[in-house]
């Protein structure tokens, strides 16, 4: 997928101005974290999953942070409130434009952010930047895992740490079905198997401290995000913002495609 399809897909649906809009208008004081998490935690998992994956870090050991692919921003914001110094890269500048924007309106303090448009493929940072890099649903955006993890690799300092939350093709991955939030069709969805991850990782000089298979739990939290989802009350913000209706069917087909072994959800740490 190029830049530009990437930034299509993402952007069709996308309701930057009514997201302010809403966001204003019901939380004049400031949105809190779990306020906004229904738009702006578009993963698996949610506040929870987020909150297991900076738990593999230590704001006093790993206090600079890049978010790869950061989206919205949900992750950066419950970073900066656990004391991480949160940077967040993305590849579709109106997903950094509208991060910026939300987190100016939020209530929760934390440590100050920093957003930059950019390509995982070519980081715009020296060498030794980070302390920690974060992947949560980024890294089946990105054809060339071997480039990205080189680049992350540089862009860590020595003993810094790489953390991931992906989703990665399962026992049966032929039983894909599509849309899915990361792609609309086969010919933008970039998943890796679990084992050949762990081997790139290697290959780019990580050394594995962590795996976890989250694949159950995670249908046990999409199955009942489903069923919130299929209510007739619209919700004060949801990923249809973000989406529009095409979300419907992608969050059904996330269920079917749990169910079925065609992905899974994995947990990883790894130090350079």
């Amino acid at each position: 997928m190029t830049s530009a399809q990437l930034a299509a897909h993402y952007q069709q649906g996308l309701r930057d101005a009514e997201v302010l809009a809403q966001i204003q208008s019901h939380y004049p004081a400031g949105p809190t974290l779990h306020q906004l998490a229904p738009l702006d935690q578009l993963h698996i998992g949610g506040l929870s999953a987020s909150k297991r994956l900076l738990g593999l870090l230590e704001p006093a050991t790993h206090p600079r942070v890049l978010d790869i692919g950061a989206g919205l921003g949900g992750l950066m914001r419950q970073g900066a409130a656990m004391g991480f110094q949160m940077t967040g890269l993305d590849i579709t500048h109106r997903f950094s434009t509208l991060n910026k924007a939300i987190s100016a309106l939020t209530a929760s303090s934390g440590s100050p952010l920093y957003w930059i448009t950019g390509d995982a493929c070519t980081m715009p940072f020296a060498n030794n930047t980070f302390d920690a890099l974060l992947f949560q649903h980024s890294l089946l955006n990105m054809p060339d895992v071997s480039r990205v993890l080189s680049e992350s690799h540089r862009v860590l300092r020595p003993g810094g740490k790489l953390v991931m939350h992906e989703v990665v093709s399962g026992p049966n991955p032929g039983t894909l079905r599509y849309p899915v939030p990361w792609a609309a069709t086969s010919e933008h969805s970039h998943l890796n198997d679990h084992f050949a991850l762990k081997a790139l990782l290697d290959e780019s000089g990580f050394t594995l401290e962590h795996d976890v298979d989250w694949s159950d739990i995670a249908l046990e939290w999409r199955e009942r995000q489903r069923g919130k989802e299929q209510t007739t009350q619209a919700p004060i913000l949801s990923p249809r913002w973000v989406f529009g209706d095409r979300f419907l069917e992608m969050g059904k087909n996330l269920v079917l495609n749990l169910k079925s072994g065609a992905i899974n959800l994995v947990e990883i740490r790894a130090c350079c």
